[in-house]
C-alpha cells in the first residue's frame, strides 16, 4: 500500500480579481479507503483549467462551486492501487474527477480506464478528455460547420481552440485562430493547419477578420469573450452560427462587464448564439471518443501538452494560466 499521507491542496479564501498563491493551501489528510465500488488512486497528472475560476466564486453556475477549506475541484488521471470494483483491476490507469489531491477514491461508475496504447495516458486529460469533447461537440453539434464555411475560433493555440480548429478544417473550413502571441499564431497556422492567425494583443482584430473574412464569419467559436468577441460580431455572416464554450476574458472582473453593446448584429445576420456544456453530450461521449482517438492515433489529430513538474506547483501553475502563460493543454506531473 502507498503511503499513509494524502497531499491536497484546498481553497484557503475566494479570490476578488485574479487569485494569487495566498488563496490556497497545502494540507495533508489521511489516505482515503475504497469502499465496495470503488478504486483508490495515485495520481500521475492532474488537469488546469479555466472553468476552476468560476468555482471559486459564490455566485451561482452550472454546478456547486468549491467551499472554503475545500479541495479544489478538477480532474485527475492516474493508476489504480486498490480496487474494489468489478471491471477495474489494480495497475490500470483510469481518469475521473479527482480534485487537486495525490490520492483519491472514485466510484467504478464515475471511472473511465485509459487505454495507453492509443496515446500518452496524459491526453485523457486533453485531446482525449473533457477538452476535446468540448471541442467535438462545440463544433461538430453546435456550430455544426459546413465545407466553405469561414470560422473563427479564439484562445486558438488551447486545448480546446486547437481541436476545434482541426475538426473545422477536417469539415472543409476555411479557418482563423486568435491567439496571445505570435509563437502560437505560427503554431495553429504552421502545425495545426489553420488558414491565419491573429495575435490579439499586436493586431487590430476586427480590420483583420474583415481582410481574412470579406463574405463575413459563418461560424464563432468563443472561448474569451470580452473585446475579440465584440470583433467578430462585427463581420457575422448571414446564418451565423456562435458556440459560447467559456469567458475567460472576464473570469476575473471585479465588476459585471457591460453586456454585449453589438447584438444587434445577431439580428441583422440572422445569426444563432448558442452557450453549451460538454456534460449535456454524455450519453454521446464513447462515439466521440472513439473517432477522436482515430484521428489521434493516424496523426490526424495533432495536440501540445504543457506539462509543469511538481503537485506543489499546482497554484502558480492556475495563476499563470490566468495570465495566459501556459502554451496547449496544461497539466501538472503530480511526481507522486
Amino acid at each position: 500500500m502507498p503511503e499513509e499521507i494524502n497531499r491536497q491542496w484546498v481553497m484557503a479564501s475566494r479570490p476578488v480579481g485574479f487569485p494569487n498563491e495566498g488563496h490556497f493551501e497545502l494540507r495533508e489528510a489521511a489516505l482515503p479507503n475504497a469502499k465496495h465500488g470503488e478504486v483508490l488512486i495515485k495520481l500521475e497528472y492532474l488537469s488546469i483549467d479555466p472553468y476552476m475560476r468560476g468555482r471559486m466564486n459564490e455566485s451561482k453556475s452550472y454546478t456547486p462551486g468549491v467551499q472554503i477549506g475545500e479541495v479544489m475541484t478538477g480532474e485527475g488521471v492516474g493508476v489504480v492501487v486498490e480496487s474494489r470494483a468489478k471491471g477495474i483491476s489494480t495497475g490500470d490507469h483510469v481518469v475521473t474527477r479527482t480534485g487537486w489531491q495525490e490520492y483519491a477514491t472514485a466510484h467504478v461508475s464515475a471511472v473511465r480506464k485509459v487505454d495507453s496504447s492509443v496515446a500518452p495516458v496524459s491526453t485523457a486529460l486533453g485531446v482525449l478528455g473533457m477538452p476535446g469533447l468540448t471541442a467535438y461537440f462545440g463544433t461538430l453539434h453546435v456550430i455544426d460547420p459546413k465545407p466553405g464555411d469561414a470560422l473563427v475560433v479564439s484562445a486558438a493555440s488551447g486545448a480546446v481552440g486547437g481541436v476545434v480548429g482541426q475538426l473545422a478544417k477536417l469539415s472543409g473550413c476555411r479557418v482563423i485562430g486568435t491567439a496571445g502571441s505570435d509563437e502560437k499564431v505560427s503554431y495553429i497556422v504552421d502545425e495545426l493547419g489553420f488558414d491565419a492567425g491573429i495575435n490579439y494583443k499586436t493586431e487590430n482584430v476586427s480590420e483583420r477578420l474583415g481582410e481574412l473574412c470579406p463574405d463575413g464569419i459563418d461560424g464563432y467559436f468563443d472561448n474569451v469573450g470580452g473585446e475579440t468577441t465584440d470583433a467578430v460580431m462585427e463581420h457575422l455572416a448571414t446564418g451565423a452560427r456562435i458556440a459560447i464554450c467559456g469567458q475567460i476574458a472576464q473570469y476575473n472582473d471585479v465588476e459585471q462587464a457591460m453586456g454585449p453593446r453589438n447584438i444587434r448584429a445577431l439580428l441583422v445576420a440572422q445569426a444563432k448564439m448558442q452557450g453549451f456544456l460538454v456534460f449535456q453530450f454524455v450519453q454521446q461521449y464513447p462515439a466521440a471518443l472513439e473517432r477522436l482517438s482515430k484521428w489521434v492515433s493516424e496523426g490526424t489529430l495533432k495536440y501540445k501538452e504543457d506539462i509543469v513538474e511538481g503537485f506543489e506547483e499546482m497554484p502558480k501553475a492556475f495563476i499563470g494560466m490566468m495570465h495566459g502563460a501556459n502554451f496547449g493543454k496544461l497539466l501538472v506531473k503530480t511526481n507522486a
